[in-house]
């Protein structure tokens, strides 16, 4: 079995741990070969448990999207001829356009090939709330062509969440859909939740900075309670996705006040991240849209008390007051209501935190995520059998 995995993920070589174990296990299904970016303007092709064939990480989305679109398809359907690639993989319905060209290729010179088009978020809205878009019109024209084309052409689907699917389904009824949650390195959060270490007085978000992240109501509601507690921190950790947000982030916690009580972490390794759960009081994460969010139950499986806005799949993971809060997107008194629940009831917090613990730990595996693809990938085979 080969299958071409393609999507905008970055990666760095050698991989890092989670992509390690992500790749090694996924191995053991055939060859894997994989498309997506570098960490850099280089280029790169390398082979780690898959073969990657790494697309300069230009700084404008647009050129991404543009390499994506042109030399991912070249890359696609060489694989296809060269090496005998008969499933694809794409990561969006979006980087699904790329593929289904090269599908479309291909049967034209004589190769049968199986598309898969997985949905990790709302691909409609999303790329709007993380980004300002100049002619927006006529983006999202140019958007739902290329994600009807490549819906159009896939044969199978995939869905991280409840919310995902029923988004499938809309835009292509009838066909096959399997649901499994995306991949995480689990074991490392876990592990870190072992135990009752202490847990310092730190408020703390994960996730790359954009607008539809919601970080700028996570402050607001931070400024709200800061004073009742003076001794809690709030620690941003993730990448500055959107620079202009980013420096508006920092601008607006000298507005508020809040020099020293808040601090901008960049992005970090996961088990980093895991220890830096552990020891937090509390995560939220205030986003607008979701696919099935893992820094959720990340954050979860070290036990940690999160807060997160109703929206997209994340009710599927969180019951509200049992294993965490939900909150309005854009609530700011609801979210800083929240937060001083938390923070005035470390005892019942720590109590919400092991359920949220022992929800994380039966609801994803790394047995249970290869078992999705293995089911996908012999639907895939039956697929191609029939043509």
């Amino acid at each position: 079995m080969k299958v071409c995995f393609i999507g905008g993920a970055r990666y760095s070589q050698p991989l890092d741990r989670t992509s390690e174990k992500k790749w090694r296990l996924l191995s053991e299904l055939g060859e894997m070969f994989v498309i997506g970016f570098s960490q850099d303007l280089r280029p790169r092709r390398f082979t780690q448990h898959a073969h990657f064939y790494l697309l300069p990480k230009f700084p404008l989305p647009v050129l991404r999207y543009l390499a994506m679109f042109t030399v991912g398809s070249v890359l696609v359907f060489w694989l296809i001829l060269r090496h005998g690639v008969r499933i694809l993989v794409a990561q969006s319905p979006y980087e699904g356009f790329a593929t289904a060209v090269a599908k479309v290729l291909a049967r034209l010179v004589g190769f049968q090939v199986v598309l898969i088009v997985e949905n990790h978020g709302d691909f409609e809205v999303s790329l709007f709330l993380q980004r300002r878009v100049r002619c927006q019109s006529l983006y999202r024209w140019l958007m739902r062509r290329t994600a009807h084309f490549a819906l159009q052409h896939a044969d199978l689907l995939r869905a991280v969440s409840n919310s995902t699917r029923k988004q499938l389904e809309t835009w292509s009824p009838g066909k096959p859909i399997v649901q499994f949650p995306t991949w995480t390195d689990i074991d490392v959060f876990l592990k870190a939740g072992e135990g009752d270490g202490v847990r310092e007085p730190v408020v703390l978000y994960a996730g790359v900075l954009t607008p539809l992240k919601g970080v700028h109501h996570l402050l607001h509601a931070f400024a709200k309670v800061a004073q009742e507690f003076p001794e809690v921190r709030l620690e941003i950790v993730g990448r500055d996705e959107n620079s202009e947000y980013a420096e508006e982030l920092r601008q607006e916690v000298f507005r508020l006040r809040l020099n020293g009580r808040v601090s901008f972490v960049g992005e970090v390794p996961q088990a980093e991240l895991a220890n830096r759960m552990r020891r937090s009081r509390v995560f939220v994460l205030p986003t607008y849209s979701e696919g099935l969010p893992r820094v959720v139950f990340e954050a979860m499986a070290t036990g940690v008390p999160v807060i997160a806005t109703a929206v997209s799949g994340i009710p599927e993971i969180i019951q509200n007051e049992i294993t965490g809060f939900l909150v309005p997107p854009g609530d700011e008194e609801a979210l800083a209501e929240r937060l001083r629940w938390v923070l005035k009831h470390p005892q019942e917090a720590k109590a919400m935190g092991h359920r949220a613990r022992e929800f994380a730990r039966s609801f994803f595996s790394p047995e249970a995520y290869l078992a999705g693809y293995r089911r996908l990938f012999e639907m895939a085979e039956e697929v191609l059998k029939s043509l």
